[in-house]
């Protein structure tokens, strides 16, 4: 009887590959990803249930195994060292409590995404990051909402999203991952009619939401994976020519674009014009407040506070009535006024080594489609950093996104197993 009562709760046992295995989770890791947009997506709708289930579906891993998750950590000592440094400016900061609480929430963030990245294979992730999508999309379409925009004074769909560049945002990815599962990660024709919805539901609220900078983003990203696609079939040798005249071409494409007034023309077609309807005011207020504390900044997440002199008058400026949930639409200057040229430092290296080290895999090593789908996730983040700050708070797809590719980079040794004959009768289990 005890032997049958042993017997069956190690049948019970659930095996450790179906939860961090990247080759064999896909079930687990899809949901997981699913979740979390979710939780970036709402929020601030749901409260604190989706950070939680947010959480929930990442940390509890390093308990399965944490040998294998936390070896090779200290390779990633960039983010490491902006996370402390992010925390740290707690000593220094003008709101200390926000700065301590937002702090402790971005560097968890950052935990949350080096899991994902040890256990979500590249396919998996945007299977989820797909499913999370669409149901959180479908959800907007029903919720049907409109907002105003201080910015451009007008009234746009956002559906239960709090902005219309954050809905824009999540309808992009929507389409970008559904070009790239097509084009890249497919298996059989069921993939096709399956993206479908999606890819409609993402391209109509896309549209429905006038965000000029998702909308415009998206083409370029898609049109340099197409060209990082085609280097598939060419050598080593001539994948560098290549990208070595692509990347000067693209400077002088862009300095004739600027003299020639081709920005100009570009802004006009999406209803914008050179003051990008007030975001250049207000990054003239960001620079200005920035050279008050030139070098650390003002803590992190301690300027935007309500009572604050400077952010009450740029919410009644932009008409913010919420006075929350506002920036200075610009991620380095976001970075420069809270943390300072070190910060801002930090987050632009922590930006461009991860750009480069997904290209530079294309250009020296062996073509891989999950490098020329992360680079293009890195594009389009790289794009929208001047604009928005996706990539600067915690609890938002854009940073989750930058560091899961970051993390992506990292090269974990391999450690070796000492063969015994317990190890050999025993399968490896998340229950013991």
């Amino acid at each position: 009887m005890e032997l049958h009562d042993r017997e069956s709760a190690t049948e019970m046992k659930i095996p450790k590959s179906l939860l961090i295995d990247p080759e064999k989770n896909s079930v687990y890791g899809a949901f997981a990803v699913a979740v979390s947009v979710w939780a970036f997506s709402y929020s601030s709708i749901f409260g604190q249930i989706l950070i939680l289930a947010y959480y929930a579906v990442w940390l509890p891993l390093i308990l399965v195994d944490y040998r294998r998750l936390l070896r090779g950590v200290s390779s990633a000592w960039l983010p490491l060292i902006f996370a402390f440094y992010v925390c740290f400016s707690v000593f220094w900061s003008d709101a200390p409590g926000i700065t301590a609480r937002t702090a402790v929430q971005y560097c968890s963030h950052i935990a949350c995404a080096y899991i994902a990245a040890r256990t979500v294979s590249v396919r998996t992730l945007t299977i989820g990051a797909l499913i999370g999508i669409f149901f959180a999309l479908l959800y907007s379409l029903a919720v049907g909402g409109y907002s105003y925009d201080g910015l451009d004074g007008t009234y746009n769909f956002v559906g239960a999203f709090s902005s219309k560049n954050q809905l824009g945002f999540v309808a992009s990815l929507g389409i970008y991952f559904c070009v790239v599962y097509l084009v890249f990660l497919r298996r059989g024709r069921l993939s096709l009619f399956l993206t479908v919805p999606v890819v409609l539901l993402s391209a109509y609220l896309l549209v429905a939401a006038h965000s000029a900078t998702s909308t415009a983003s998206l083409p370029a990203v898609l049109l340099l994976v197409a060209l990082l696609a085609m280097t598939k079939v060419l050598s080593l040798r001539y994948r560098r020519v290549i990208f070595l005249v692509g990347a000067c071409g693209l400077v002088v494409v862009a300095l004739v674009a600027v003299n020639a007034g081709l920005l100009d023309f570009v802004l006009g077609i999406f209803g914008k014009d050179s003051t990008l309807t007030g975001r250049t005011y207000l990054w003239q207020q960001g620079w200005n407040a920035a050279q008050r504390s030139p070098i650390l900044g003002v803590g992190y997440a301690a300027y935007w506070v309500q009572g604050f002199a400077e952010a009450e008058r740029l919410w009644n400026e932009f008409y913010i009535t919420t006075r929350s949930g506002f920036h200075f639409h610009n991620t380095y200057i976001e970075a420069l006024v809270e943390l300072g040229y070190i910060g801002a430092t930090l987050i632009s290296l922590i930006i461009l080594r991860t750009l480069w080290g997904h290209i530079s895999a294309l250009i020296f090593r062996a073509w891989q489609a999950e490098s020329v789908i992360l680079a293009g996730v890195m594009v389009l983040l790289i794009i929208r950093s001047f604009v928005e700050i996706d990539t600067f708070n915690p609890y938002i797809m854009g940073s989750f996104l930058l560091y899961y590719s970051y993390f992506k980079l990292v090269r974990v040794p391999v450690a070796r197993p000492r063969w015994t004959a317990a190890n050999l009768a025993e399968p490896e289990t998340a229950g013991g």
